[in-house]
């Protein structure tokens, strides 16, 4: 198969052959347990490089992810069409103890299993990135998040909100998500400064030319950026130059430890300090202990986030009837 080659007008083709295989016996089941086995199959092929044979063992670690995954697709989709998706917000305070000024808070997805009971996104979003449906689910995050915006605005005019929204690299890249986020903000180009998109490091350093693109699209309607989870990367300092971004929330990988850990410390530190240099405001993320909040505290962080600061709560709690 790989030396065939496949012409189509004036370009030339290589073809490549992924297979599953998987062995018949008395205690098979049925057909369609059959072939869905032999296509969980295919599909690790696939994954493990393509132009290889994968062979079904009940008892594959790696085929029993790809079915959960799987499942949790159909999940998802379900929460979409039944409408089960619901919003949470989180506080992110100033270290400096001040309270006037613009409230900052971060938007954070939720879904609802079939008996009603919130599920928490780590458990979803791993399958809805490996199957391509990020871009549905932002795009409803972004939808509720300008209704949510509008109905804050109307109940606490006084009271500047900037509301921030998750995006993943799957959505920078959908020309489809794109186009329809701008038209949402050509629609209601008053709500822009109160949108503040975090971008994982690891998404903005795979995409770099989109993620500036979309950055300097947005900017036009007054909306701000935050690089989350920096430090993840192994080139997170150098990257950081060619994002024009006004956050920086460090990897909370490196604040749950810091009031024990020394090197964690001196990582958070050089973090803060090269990102004032570069005038950008330092977020501590996953600060679960009053320990480590003065920690942060100590060494000029600007602002910090967690459960020790705040626990997400229902958005009826940020605005009455929303």
């Amino acid at each position: 198969v790989q030396r065939f080659r496949f012409k189509w007008g004036d370009r030339i083709f290589a073809v490549g052959m992924s297979v599953g295989v998987v062995a018949i016996t008395r205690d098979s089941g049925t057909t369609a347990s059959l072939l869905s086995a032999a296509d969980s199959a295919c599909y690790l092929a696939k994954d493990h490089g393509r132009n290889q044979i994968h062979v079904y063992e009940s008892r594959d670690t790696d085929l029993a992810r790809h079915r959960g995954e799987m499942q949790w697709m159909a999940h998802i989709q379900r929460a979409l069409e039944e409408k089960r998706l619901r919003l949470s917000w989180q506080e992110i305070r100033r270290t400096d103890g001040a309270t006037e000024g613009e409230r900052h808070v971060e938007l954070l997805l939720r879904m609802l299993d079939d008996d009603g009971s919130e599920i928490l996104p780590m458990a979803f979003i791993p399958a809805a990135e490996r199957f391509a449906i990020m871009p549905a689910l932002d795009s409803w995050v972004i939808e509720e998040t300008l209704r949510v915006c509008m109905r804050y605005l109307q109940s606490a005019p006084t009271q500047r909100c900037l509301f921030a929204i998750n995006l993943s690299g799957a959505s920078l890249k959908d020309p489809a998500f794109r186009r329809m986020l701008l038209e949402h903000l050509q629609g209601t180009p008053d709500l822009g400064p109160h949108l503040c998109f975090e971008i994982t490091e690891t998404a903005a350093i795979g995409n770099l030319g989109v993620v500036n693109e979309f950055i300097g699209a947005m900017r036009a309607y007054g909306c701000r950026f935050a690089l989350d989870d920096f430090g993840s990367g192994l080139s997170s300092f150098g990257y950081l130059r060619n994002l024009n971004v006004d956050y920086l929330k460090i990897d909370g990988a490196f604040v749950r430890d810091i009031a024990t850990n020394p090197i964690d410390r001196y990582m958070v530190e050089a973090i803060h300090r090269i990102g004032h240099q570069m005038g950008l405001k330092t977020v501590g993320e996953y600060v679960e202990s009053d320990a480590a909040l003065a920690v942060l505290r100590q060494i000029g962080v600007d602002y910090v986030q967690g459960n020790a600061v705040h626990r997400p709560a229902p958005l009826e709690k940020l605005c009455g009837g929303l």
